[in-house]
């Protein structure tokens, strides 16, 4: 499965048909419903201002990647070093087990509700069966196999779009789906919060992005293909689930196909979507693996985790991910914030170093800040001000840093004169 060689890089298509993969997913749909409390019209605003914060920041962490040809816990080194990297690429693991465990057991319950066959547990070990085919198949050997299943995927959303939008003429019915939906809620999703959850899905891709954009022929074009494939496929999602909340009353995907009459759309849109973008979850996790210990190698570590994710799934109730969304955030955004300032600004690089304990510190400071703004509702929501915050902090503290050792030198001048 590895993707370094020369003869193995990957093509501007290749890269932006591996983020619509991505972002075809039941739970960018299922976020999307969430939103439907704030009515289509700001539901929308909020779906692409979040986006473009997320994407933006996903597409500076692939460019790292991408120039660099590191894979992302690699590109974590050149700003935490050997230590920090091993932090982070431990806390991804983590989380790409939980999102496999998250995306399977949300598409088996969709199936078993479509076809009960044993229960939702057969469902989980059909899907999880299908991630290891994709990642025997491999990165860069998936071709026209991607290709058709890109393509059938983007053919299926158009019909799912069609179903959910053809109630959106009803405005009477409409008007009271939402206010069915507020009521059941409690209304009290705002607006900043809306966004957080916008820019919350991007942001869960900032730790794997480079891990695809580091075998680009052409880094700058692959990364941009990738984040504007993203942006664009993944606010559709957002759109449908808020439509579909809104104009149907039904936050369940599954349930509008069905009374549509379209099961099998329902099947082919939940198995492949899922299985599409959990692939690169459980690729990301063995790619990470490596940098935890070269002992391990990137399929069979991709393999396992793509098991316990399933056996998580299937015997453990994990249904509810927003928190997790949230955790994801407070976690990467400040440490890309890092990166950033780093790798296009301060052109450090602290690969060789064991822990640079200022960047640490930092990067503790940001993961505070952004629990923090959790509890504070501003128009942009949290990951926005956070960034500017992080990577404030990480310019004026290495500036005096610099003072400092530019004093020191010049008072030990002074002495040896």
């Amino acid at each position: 499965m590895a993707i370094k060689t020369e003869n193995n890089k990957t093509s501007v298509f290749a890269n932006g048909l591996i983020w619509f993969g991505a972002a075809v997913s039941i739970a960018e749909i299922l976020t999307g419903t969430l939103l439907a409390p704030l009515g289509f019209a700001k539901g929308l605003t909020a779906v692409l201002l979040g986006h473009l914060i997320g994407c933006a920041l996903l597409f500076f962490a692939g460019l790292i990647g991408g120039r660099t040809g590191k894979s992302a816990m690699e590109t974590v080194r050149l700003s935490f070093g050997k230590k920090g990297a091993l932090l982070f690429s431990s806390l991804n693991v983590l989380q790409l087990v939980g999102w496999t465990a998250v995306m399977i057991v949300s598409a088996a319950y969709a199936c078993d509700s479509v076809l009960r066959i044993g229960g939702s547990w057969v469902w989980c070990a059909v899907i999880a069966a299908l991630i290891i085919l994709w990642v025997f198949i491999g990165i860069t050997n998936l071709g026209r196999l991607n290709t058709a299943a890109m393509a059938a995927l983007f053919a299926l959303t158009v019909v799912l779009s069609t179903v959910v939008f053809r109630g959106a003429g009803a405005d009477a019915s409409a008007s009271s789906a939402a206010s069915a939906l507020s009521a059941a809620t409690g209304g009290g999703l705002s607006f900043g919060a809306a966004v957080e959850l916008s820019a919350a899905m991007p942001l869960s891709w900032l730790p794997l992005i480079s891990d695809y954009t580091r075998a680009a022929k052409k880094p700058v074009a692959a990364t941009t293909a990738s984040a504007l494939v993203y942006f664009f496929v993944s606010s559709w999602m957002y759109v449908i689930g808020l439509g579909a909340a809104i104009f149907t009353g039904e936050s369940d995907v599954t349930a509008i196909l069905l009374k549509a009459g379209l099961p099998a759309v329902a099947m082919v849109i939940v198995i492949f979507s899922t299985v599409t973008t959990t692939f690169l979850d459980v690729y990301s996790a063995g790619v990470s693996s490596v940098s935890i210990s070269k002992r391990l190698r990137e399929r069979p570590a991709a393999i396992a985790v793509c098991l316990v994710g399933a056996f998580l799934a299937a015997f453990t109730p994990i249904t509810q991910f927003e928190n997790f969304l949230y955790l994801i955030g407070s976690v990467f955004a400040p440490m890309i914030a890092i990166q950033i300032v780093d790798y296009f600004i301060l052109r450090k690089d602290s690969a060789a170093k064991e822990l640079p304990i200022l960047n640490l510190a930092l990067w503790a400071a940001g993961f505070a800040i952004y629990r923090l703004f959790l509890l504070v509702d501003t128009p942009v929501g949290n990951t926005l001000p956070v960034m500017l915050i992080t990577g404030l902090l990480c310019l004026l503290a290495n500036r005096c840093v610099e003072l400092y050792y530019a004093a020191a030198k010049r008072s030990n001048f002074r002495i040896n004169k």
